[in-house]
């Protein structure tokens, strides 16, 4: 007798919706907090040399030394640290679930987040905990501990800047949260390039800390590579789970061929940045949008009939990120990514007309 899928699969994930990526073709794209700048003519030169010389014919680097050796220099990863590297982040983060599921294990986070800690706790059968940001998004540190009190967590992910607010969390209270906690407390820099504040420096005084980055936040979305920073001790086992090979030959050549001009990366950053301050300025004189502050790549605001001004947008050719409707402290909310100054202009006239 043929089985139904709802006989087969996980009840759990019977109940997910799957993480969605709208279409943008034809649209000004400012959704995915994108590095909108693609890299100078002769550096993509440099780059298909470097393709077209690969063996692609072999697997590649299991362990991707050379990757790793460029990695520290320019993540400032301290001398007794190690470093893993996934297909992304969220293989990272995947990784780390996976390593501490036990029978019964908890997952921390906050709330709003980003929405693969929770998916992916749900995938690999931990319980997941997200504590409410406090009303203007910020860390409520008292009911953080609380929980951690409470529900003795193997894993906490922080992302610092959080995504999709935008904001730093106090690093102070961060700490306390490091030193509470029973297990492992990952710090997720994605937007460390925009925010340049990091915990990095901080993984010689907490032995349960480690620090995660990716390069996507900044420009090279398309190769896929997330980081994660630590004590060897934590490292070697959750390395275990890592498939083999997980990071491919295209990526690892890539990767540390731009990484050798990380410089034109911080430019980049610097420019995005000044276009962050300039697009908070502009949403402040669009009547009845709110704002909130950010240390990121992206600006959160709140306006009236979010969802019916999203659509105009659309209409209008910009795409952003329509958060109304995911959480009950993210009504009425819209994300925008900073993109270049003609992209930025083309979503504040678009903005302005449609509310």
């Amino acid at each position: 007798m043929a089985k139904n899928p709802k006989d087969i699969i996980r009840g759990e994930i019977l109940a997910l919706k799957a993480y969605h990526v709208p279409d943008a073709l034809g649209l000004v794209k400012l959704d995915a907090m994108e590095n909108p700048y693609r890299l100078p003519e002769p550096l993509r030169g440099e780059l298909g040399a470097v393709a077209g010389a690969a063996e692609i014919n072999r697997y590649p680097d299991p362990g991707a030394q050379r990757l790793k050796t460029r990695l520290r220099t320019v993540l400032r990863v301290p001398a007794g640290a190690d470093l893993l590297l996934g297909n992304g982040s969220d293989e990272i983060i995947q990784m780390l679930a996976m390593a501490v599921a036990k029978p019964g294990a908890a997952m921390l986070g906050v709330e709003p987040a980003f929405v693969m800690f929770r998916m992916i706790a749900t995938f690999c059968g931990l319980r997941f905990t997200g504590v409410p940001l406090k009303p203007d998004f910020s860390l409520d540190c008292d009911a953080m501990l609380a929980a951690i009190e409470s529900e003795q967590p193997a894993l906490v992910f922080i992302a610092y800047p959080n995504n999709p607010t935008g904001n730093l969390f106090d690093a102070a209270a961060i700490e306390r949260i490091i030193a509470a906690a029973p297990g492992l407390v990952v710090v997720d820099e994605a937007y460390h390039a925009f925010a340049q504040q990091t915990f990095m420096d901080r993984l010689e005084r907490f032995p349960n800390l480690l620090v995660m980055r990716t390069l996507s936040k900044s420009g090279l979305a398309g190769l896929r590579l997330g980081m994660l920073a630590g004590a060897p001790a934590w490292l070697s086992h959750i390395d275990k789970v890592r498939l083999p090979y997980n990071v491919n030959v295209l990526t690892q050549l890539a990767a540390e061929k731009v990484l050798q001009h990380d410089a034109l990366l911080d430019e980049q950053a610097a420019a995005l940045r000044a276009g962050r301050e300039r697009m908070q300025a502009d949403l402040k004189s669009v009547p009845g949008v709110t704002a909130f502050p950010s240390a990121a790549n992206f600006i959160l605001f709140r306006v009236a009939r979010a969802t019916a001004v999203f659509e105009k947008l659309k209409q209008r050719g910009v795409l952003i990120k329509n958060l109304d409707g995911s959480h009950p402290a993210l009504a009425d909310c819209l994300r925008v990514t900073v993109g270049t100054p003609e992209e930025n202009a083309q979503f504040i006239a678009a903005l302005r007309a449609a509310v």
